[in-house]
């Protein structure tokens, strides 16, 4: 039976989200709340402790056999013995089987206990501030609005166009990211700007140039003096994210901000694209 809709919800109230504070951590109330949620969409503690144990290499406790309140207080004191890390491992765990005790339709068909998972863990994050999102079963980096924005209207014009190694590049930018313990934040920057060049490469009609020599042959890809800007990121690219210098690593959010900026690029060249066919 669904739940009736409480009072901001029927009145379309909400506080505005927070900052992103929660990146390489999973606080406590995270782990309580992942365990209460699992519960909610069918899970059962002996199940739960099934993936900790799997997943910790622990063998379970043989005097615990009830579920209620022995196991749950088995899986509750597993989970909050876990790296960080391996608490998105466990949610990942958790979508990959539901719903539990019937068959998984993993491609296809309805899917209402992991769509109800998905949608309050989600929303969790976001009034939590908590930087990370779970997208198609699998912890995928959460960042500003204004950078969510950008990388879904990118990923959905290149795939809209058939643009699908361009696209690919971009994924392959938010794995990058999501990476765990640590981000990948060289091959973030690396697939982010390849995106913007492949798609550079495809509209100029040049398959084999660079991007900084697409700039210098087609200095009409990007009005004027913007394409100088550009220019400059290809080259900070190019050194962050290509010609490492030794003890000068590039942080995450620099990481976050190119692949940000070339999802922004790409939509560009694709309205502009669009547009000249109009």
């Amino acid at each position: 039976m669904d739940s009736i809709p409480s009072f901001s919800q029927r009145h379309g109230l909400s506080t505005p989200e927070p900052e992103i504070t929660v990146r390489h951590e999973a606080p406590d109330w995270l782990r309580d709340f992942v365990i209460r949620l699992a519960y909610d969409v069918g899970a059962k503690p002996s199940v739960l402790r099934a993936y900790l144990c799997d997943m910790l290499l622990e063998s379970p406790n043989a005097g615990n056999w009830s579920e209620y309140p022995n196991i749950d207080g088995e899986v509750q004191m597993l989970l909050a013995g876990t790296e960080w890390f391996q608490v998105y491992d466990f949610i990942e765990a958790i979508a990959d089987r539901l719903p539990f005790g019937r068959f998984n339709p993993l491609n296809f068909g309805e899917n209402p206990e992991l769509t109800q998972f998905t949608e309050k863990l989600n929303a969790a994050f976001r009034k939590k501030g908590v930087g990370w999102q779970l997208v198609n079963r699998r912890i995928q980096i959460r960042g500003a609005e204004s950078f969510e924005t950008a990388v879904r209207q990118s990923r959905e014009g290149l795939v809209a166009t058939g643009r699908n190694v361009a696209s690919h590049e971009i994924d392959q930018a938010l794995a990058d990211l999501s990476r765990r313990p640590n981000p990948d934040v060289t091959g973030a920057i690396q697939h982010g700007m390849a995106a913007l060049e492949c798609l550079a490469r495809d509209v100029s009609g040049d398959t084999k140039l660079t991007l900084g020599e697409l700039l210098k042959k087609h200095p009409n890809l990007f009005p004027p003096p913007l394409d100088q800007g550009i220019s400059k990121i290809w080259g900070y690219a190019s050194d962050k994210g290509r010609h490492l210098r030794e003890g000068q690593p590039p942080h995450e959010h620099e990481a976050q901000l190119i692949v940000g900026l070339a999802s922004v690029l790409t939509s560009y060249l694709l309205k502009k694209e669009m547009d000249v066919k109009a």
